[in-house]
Parts: C-alpha cells; structure tokens; sequence
C-alpha cells in the first residue's frame, strides 16, 4: 500500500470538511473593498519585474560553434554570457568593471552593471570585442581592456525584394523589369505593356493599346528563358473610407475629422485579369481562366527545364476554394493541379506553400483530413502524398531543406496526457519518414537554431511551471546542458501564485477544453467568490496562456475577490478543424455554451467559485463576445465589460469577418448582430469604446448603445477621448473593476472623488495583439 504524504493527507481531509460544510459568498464592507484595493495595488508593485532569467536570445558566432547572451536581473542590471557549445561551458562574455574603466579611458563613461551594450561582435580567433554603446561603435582587446573608437557599419541599402510577391498595381514589375537574359526591358506606360532593348537602341514593342490608369497592365513577371512575360490587366478598386473625430488635440478648439481607407464585409476588390505576353510573337494573350476577385495578384512559379509553363495560386472569396491552376505560356490554356473545396472555411492566412523550383514540387499545408497537416505535390503529374498524418496539428513550417529532403516544422497535440496546445518541434523527411521530436520535455517551447541548424536553444515552460532554457543539440536531440532556469526568488516574495490549469468537456461530453483559473491569494475556502471570465474568442487563434504566467490582469482582478477564469471554447483554432468548424459563420456563438459548461464544473468540483454570479469582460472579438455572453446566455452571465468590440460582423474589416462569416453577406450577419440584438439585454453592461480606433470603427459600439437606447435599456458608456483599438487603458480597466465589484458583489467601490484612493493605482498589466 503506498503512503500518502501527511501535508496532502491533511489538504484532502480539510478540502471534504470544507465541502460538508456551509460554504458562504464572499462579502466584504465598502472599508474592506477600499482595502482590497490597496492590498490588488501594493501586489501588483511587488509583482512588477520581479522574474528573471525566463528566456535566452542567443545570438550564434561565425562557425555555429559559440553564442552570446544577455539576462536582465533585478534593477536592470545586466550579465553577457559566452557559452561554447563544443565544451558545453559557459562564462562571462567580458568582465564589466573593466570594460567600464576601459571606456572610461577612451572618454565614455558607463554603468558597469548596466552597459548596455547593443550590435555586439566577437571576430573569430581574435581577442577582441566590438559593440556599439552610446551611439558610439568600439573595439576592446579583451586582453587589455583597451578601448578603441572605430567607424560605425555601413548600412547595407534596401534590397528589391525579390520575396513572394503580394502586391498589386503600385509595383508593375516585381521581380524587375529587365529580361533575365539582360535583352530586353518591360516598362508601363500610360496603363500599357511595352518592351525595349535593355542596350538602349531599336524600336519599343506595344503589346496592349487598352490600358489606362485606373485599368493598367502591370504586376508581370519574367520567365526564366526571357520567352514570356505573365501579367495581369488590373481594374483597380479604391476603398471607401470610415471616419472618426478626435475631440480633444491641444493647440485648437475644434474637433478634427480623419479618414482611412476600409474595406468592410461585401466590397469590391481590384479584379486581376490573367495575361500571357509572347516576346517572340509580340503577342498579347488572355489567360483562359477567371480573373483573380479575390486578394492581390499571385506570383507565377516557372516550371523548371520547361518555361512554357507556370503555376499560380488562387484562393475563391469566401475561403472555401484554394487552387493552384497551371498555365501553358504557349497557348494560355489553363489545368488545375490542384483544387481543395470546403464546406465551410480554408483558414487563408495559414495555407502555407513553399516551391520547390529544381523538382518541381509543392509543399503544402491543409486540413482536408480534419487536422492541419504537410503534403508534397507533384506540380507535373499533381500527384498530392501526405507528410505528416495523425490527430495532431501541425502549427508552422520553420525552414525546408531541399538537399537533405527535410522539413523542420512546430506542432501540437502529439504526446498523449499533454496539453495539447503545447508546442514542439519537430523534423521529418519529405517521404513522411524520420520523424524526429527536437524538444521532448513537457511544455510549451520556443526553439531558435543555429545557422547551420546543428544546435539549439530551447525555452520551455507551462503556464504555472516557470521556464528552463537548454542547448541541444539536433542531429539526437540530446539535452548538451541547462542554459538558464526563471529566477522567482523576488516573486514569491509577494505571495502569489501563477494560474492553475483546469479541463473539462465540451458541449459535446467529450472534447477537452482548456482553461485557467486565477484567484486570491488569500482566498477562504469556506467563501464562494463571484467569477470572471476573461475571453477572446476570435477563431484565428486559442488565446489562453501556454507560457509561465506569473501575474497578470486576471490575477489583479483575483485580489479583489474574484476567481477569474480564461478559456479556449470551441471555435477557435489549433485543435481539429471539427473543433474550429464551430465558428464557421457563427461568431455569435464564442464558444459560450463549452465556457458556460467549463465554469459549472469548476464550481461543482471547488465549492468556493460561485457559478451564480458571474461576470465576463473582452476586448475587440472579446468584446464582441462578452456582450453577445448577455444577449444569448442572459442566464447565466449576469454583468459583462465590453471594449472596441466588432459588435456587427458587417461594420468590421473585410478580411477577419468573411474569413469566418463567409461570403456573400447574408441574413446571418444580421442575425448575430449585437446592434440587432442589442434589445434582448437583461444584465449589467458597461461599453468601452476609443474614438481613435483604427482596427474596428468606433460606430460600431456607438451603434450597440444606439439600439439599446432606443430600446430604452439601461447600460454604462465610456468614450475615452483621443484613444485607439484597446481595453481602456490604465482608466479602462480601473473603471472595469469598478463596475463589476458594484455589480456581483453588491459594493459600492471606492470613492476616488473623496480620495479614498489615489486617482491611478497599479490596476494590472496585460498586454495583447487585438484582430
């Protein structure tokens, strides 16, 4: 019989006391909420920068055998570390004292412990260290610690960008103008394809007379052979502006009006015309296909050993089509190589393609078996295998290797008992073989290779275990040696703890879904505290921490009396395309009903969440959601915060709302509308709302409060003068909780006007990348 440890012993036997017991809301006076206030505040200071060590960016030496980096330690002080991956040691890369003295002598006076240093060098087999520091770029012999004043790098100039091309008409020729055989030269002339000798002699060649400005012939591309050119005709679509007024500029007494160009749900795009320009024949010829009416032009892959043909990609509005169509130059016929369709989205902005020009392949991403997975096609015969298979998720291609035949790649989901949003790395060969694990420990991990790819630097963490950073090695995936582990000493300090992770089923009984919880860290498990839900339910993403959290908003909001929760309900992405399917034209549903099932098994297994008082908050999507939360669930979300939210589908930017919504702009936009809904609200509702906001127009809030006021509903506004796409800021989120300590706890809080609390005490300090 094993032996169960007496402290758990006893944390279970008092846990089943606890539970036969009453269990009482938390309730505290206005003086002990003032209180509460102070002691989120003195938290949120003592909790400021106070991890350490939580990350190495390796900086890799000439010859992949060495690397330097920095950590910053408590009070900004600084430490350069060398390693030497052959000996698997690691020192100080300089010594800061005499560095310090060093510059001291060449006229440049520095903080030993926090130098500073930036574009740091160390040349090869040389005792010398070259760094840039106070605009100033320096040479030290480490030997000596002489320093010397030398001329700072030259910038390199700007390339041409010979990159994937997704431009349009502003870059007529992207690949260059010149013929790869240096013969001829492409130009535009007044909407029209011309082409001349490159030595400056002989006549110009019309191929169009029908170009205009607002109709011209451009984005072309050279053959290989300098045969063809393949272009488009463009019909150029300019966006229709939105508006907004900033109410508050210094130095006028006038409100003043700016615009932007936004493309909204239904508008138009610039159509590309497909064309063949035959440098032989100086012929023009019409592509025998659609034209593009959809995103910019695609870039032409020429067939290698055989320029006559090219491939291109071509993704259908509504994201339900992606094809890649191959032209033949010689009579602008066209056959489809290959032509996945969907019943419900292509997820666009993480269809990964990648040419393999000397074989004439493809690789691919897609997630036509239901999980996004590699695959290589024969661009000839349009033969499709797959690379990688399995109920697992294939998150982002790092780097191909087209020698060795090899993909270095991310994904998640694949070891059994982890969380599965977790991300590892991996390597594999193109016949699906070889399948390699670089990062075998449980956790999330953040790998950077050397330039030659042998070793590694690997930071790893979960969201409540603090990170480790090791160097590896990729030919085994041997662990060389512990680079850094989080330094939490100062941390625990504040008697905090980072969030803990909770799963339960989905709608469905039997998906998992993931979340954490945060509460106070003085908590009584004889009280049963209000609940928050923090949520972002965009679908382009999961949204719920991975990372070792130590603090954030959630655990501030926490100290005041809350157990704040975040999950990742059905709907969003990194799981199977099932689970993403969720949202396909039904954003309304936020995955609420898996988080409304998630937080009553939270309370039915801990007695102290009270499921009866909860509260839901959101920014952007997330506010979108937090709102729809009272509209649709009213019954169970009983307050709810909501800022810049994309509250109608239809006023939002075109590419985030047809992406999932899809395309045409039907009833169902208005159906899930919370302008059209806006007279279903039963709880408390406060708007956020910047004026500046660029992502999501401000009308978009101003017309949720426009229906609820003629719905003669009652609801709070904020209108934040001067401010952009965000969650109010530091007054936002102070005002946030605020209102949902009046409004699930019943308290009136604290009277900033009658000085019982500074005006702008710490009130967290979440940062995020709002869609």
């Amino acid at each position: 019989m094993h032996k169960i440890h007496s402290v758990t012993l006893a944390a279970i036997l008092y846990s089943q006391l606890i539970t036969a017991q009453t269990v009482t809301r938390f309730q505290p006076t206005h003086p002990e909420m003032v209180q509460r206030y102070l002691r989120a505040s003195r938290i949120d200071s003592a909790t400021k920068n106070a991890v350490f060590k939580t990350s190495v960016t390796a900086v890799w030496l000439p010859g992949g055998k060495s690397c330097w980096y920095r950590n910053l330690l408590k009070d900004s002080v600084q430490e350069y570390i060398y390693v030497d991956v052959v000996k698997a040691k690691k020192q100080s890369l300089f010594h800061r004292q005499r560095l310090a003295e060093g510059l001291q002598q060449a006229g440049i006076t520095i903080d030993s412990l926090r130098p500073f240093l930036s574009a740091i060098e160390l040349p090869a087999g040389k005792p010398l260290l070259r760094f840039t520091v106070q605009g100033q770029r320096i040479e030290c012999n480490l030997n000596n610690y002489t320093c010397t004043r030398i001329p700072m790098p030259v910038e390199p100039a700007a390339g041409s960008g010979q990159g994937r091309f997704r431009g349009g008409f502003n870059n007529p020729f992207p690949a260059g103008s010149t013929s790869p055989d240096k013969q001829w030269e492409a130009y535009i002339e007044k909407g029209n394809l011309f082409i001349k000798p490159a030595n400056g002699g002989g006549t110009p060649i019309q191929f169009t007379t029908d170009g205009t400005p607002d109709k011209p012939y451009g984005a072309a591309y050279w053959s290989p052979d300098s045969k063809y050119l393949a272009g488009y005709h463009i019909n150029l679509v300019r966006d229709s502006s939105v508006y907004y007024i900033l109410t508050s500029l210094s130095g006028t007494m006038r409100g003043q009006l700016r615009s932007q160009p936004y493309k909204q749900p239904g508008d138009a795009w610039t159509l590309y015309a497909p064309f063949l320009f035959n440098i032989e024949q100086q012929k023009a010829m019409k592509v025998k296909a659609e034209p593009i009416d959809f995103l910019n032009a695609p870039e032409p892959h020429w067939r290698k050993g055989d320029a006559r043909y090219f491939t291109y990609e071509k993704m259908d509005r509504g994201h339900q089509r992606f094809r890649v169509i191959e032209v033949d130059a010689a009579n602008a016929s066209t056959r489809t190589v290959i032509d996945e369709q969907t019943s419900t989205f292509i997820y666009n902005s993480r269809n990964y393609t990648h040419y393999l020009t000397a074989t004439n392949q493809l690789l691919r991403t897609s997630e036509k078996d239901g999980w996004n997975h590699i695959y290589l096609v024969d661009l000839i015969t349009g033969k499709e295998q797959p690379v990688t298979t399995g109920n697992w998720v294939v998150r982002g291609v790092d780097s191909i290797d087209a020698v060795k035949k090899e993909i270095w790649f991310r994904a998640s989901g694949m070891n059994a008992g982890e969380d599965p949003y977790n991300i590892h790395y991996y390597r594999i060969g193109f016949d699906g073989k070889k399948l390699t694990s670089l990062t075998p420990a449980p956790g999330n991990h953040t790998v950077v290779f050397s330039d030659d790819k042998t070793y590694f630097t690997d930071t790893y963490s979960q969201v409540n275990i603090a990170p480790r950073t090791v160097l590896g090695r990729t030919a085994d995936a041997k662990e060389i040696m512990l680079l850094e582990e989080a330094d939490l000493s100062i941390y625990k300090l504040a008697g905090v703890s980072p969030p803990e992770v909770f799963v339960a089923k989905a709608r469905d009984g039997v998906t998992d879904i993931w979340g954490i919880v945060s509460k106070p860290s003085d908590y009584d498990p004889a009280k049963k505290y209000p609940v928050l839900e923090n949520i972002y339910a965009g679908p382009h993403d999961a949204f719920v921490p991975k990372n070792f959290t130590p603090y954030s908003e959630m655990q501030s909001l926490a100290e005041l009396g809350f157990i704040v929760v975040m999950i990742d309900g059905m709907g969003t992405a990194n799981r199977s395309k099932a689970f993403h399917d969720v949202c396909w034209k039904n954003l309304a549903d936020a995955g609420l009903p898996d988080r409304i099932g998630w937080i009553k098994a939270l309370a039915q297994k801990y007695p102290f969440v009270d499921a009866e008082r909860v509260g839901i908050y959101g920014t952007s999507a997330g506010g979108q959601s937090s709102t729809g939360a009272l509209l649709f669930h009213p019954e169970f979300y009983k307050a709810a915060v909501s800022a810049c939210g994309c509250h109608d589908n239809r006023v939002d930017k075109q590419w985030w709302n047809e992406q999932w919504m899809g395309f045409p702009v039907g009833k169902h936009y208005d159906e899930q509308s919370n302008v059209t809904n806006a007279p279903k609200l039963q709880g408390k509702l406060l708007l956020i709302v910047g004026e500046a906001d660029t992502n999501v127009p401000p009308e978009s809030t101003y017309r949720v409060a426009d229906a609820l006021i003629k719905a003669g509903k009652s609801f709070d506004l904020l209108s934040i003068p001067g401010m952009g796409h965000s969650d109010g800021g530091v007054y936002g989120r102070m005002r946030k909780r605020d209102f949902f300590v009046k409004h699930l706890m019943g308290v009136e809080p604290p009277d900033r006007n009658a000085g019982e609390l500074p005006a702008f005490a710490e009130v967290g300090r979440e940062r995020w990348s709002f869609q």
